[in-house]
């Protein structure tokens, strides 16, 4: 058991290097406090959205949140934004195209964009996802996004670009989102506020300073009409929902005290079946 919570401290590249039958013991760690915290009694107003938490292709269990969310909501256009999806397999909206949806999505590594075009060519030449690579800046992302998406108001933008994320979501004017996904720095628990200075050329290097803490994200984002209505267990996403369709829909108080998870990052080592493939992205059927 002492490796099993020597793991939870390891970054995931280091984590990968363990022999596969220790991560298999981490994992299986990892789903039992998984389990344990879903049947916490923190969680058991039927308005929490903790207990809806699911992995499809999401880094934890964002993809199972954000249904839940537009389950209770509704959609309007299913049109979502993200940026910083990494190679497309793992973020917060492949999971949404099995759903229907459509949308853009907006990455800085070359590397992983040519991954993209080379192996979602169909699902590109569809139409349901647009790609753009670019580097992110506050003075760019607004043309980046009014350039290919034509809906002022969408079901959905996502943001976790590890360092300037508050100051790039800020500049976005174009579109009015119902719901925010937005990365936050889990290491600075409430009542802390902190936001990263911004500086245009930031690249996180895995120590703490990257983003902005959870109260800052509340405190701010109240004042543009969203209430904070959820956090990933793992501590890396948080919610937010436009406060005329939160209403009575989810678990209150809307504040970084009632909603905050520590860092649990050990947490997103669980896996969702097989290994993620473009594969089956390209396969869709039938065609939604």
């Amino acid at each position: 058991m002492a490796f099993l919570f020597f793991a939870t401290a390891l970054p995931m590249k280091k984590f990968l290097r363990i022999p596969k039958m220790l991560r298999s013991l981490h994992e299986v760690h990892a789903h039992r406090v998984r389990h344990a915290l879903h049947n916490d009694p923190r969680y058991a107003d039927e308005r929490s959205l903790i207990p809806f938490g699911n992995k499809v292709y999401s880094q934890s269990d964002e993809d199972g949140i954000i249904a839940e969310i537009f389950g209770r909501i509704g959609t309007t256009n299913k049109v979502f934004v993200e940026f910083g999806i990494g190679n497309g397999l793992e973020n917060n909206t492949l999971a949404l195209i099995f759903q229907g949806w459509s949308g853009l999505w907006i990455e800085g590594s070359q590397k992983h964009t040519r991954q993209i075009r080379k192996n979602l060519p169909k699902t590109l030449a569809s139409g349901k996802l647009k790609l753009i690579n670019d580097f992110i800046t506050r003075d760019n992302i607004d043309s980046l996004i009014s350039g290919a998406i034509s809906e002022s108001v969408i079901d959905l933008l996502s943001v976790d670009i590890d360092g300037n994320d508050f100051h790039v979501l800020e500049a976005v004017k174009c579109i009015d989102p119902r719901v925010l996904v937005t990365e936050y720095n889990a290491k600075f628990a409430p009542p802390i506020r902190f936001c990263l200075k911004y500086n245009e050329s930031h690249m996180w290097t895995g120590n703490d300073c990257y983003g902005v803490s959870l109260k800052f994200l509340e405190v701010e984002l109240r004042k543009k009409g969203y209430s904070l209505v959820a956090c990933s267990l793992t501590g890396n996403n948080a919610f937010f929902v436009k406060e005329e369709l939160a209403a009575d829909k989810f678990l209150t108080p809307f504040t970084a005290e009632n909603h905050y998870e520590p860092p649990r990052f050990f947490l997103a080592s669980i896996t969702a079946g097989h290994r993620a493939s473009y594969e089956t992205v390209e396969n869709i059927w039938p065609n939604s």
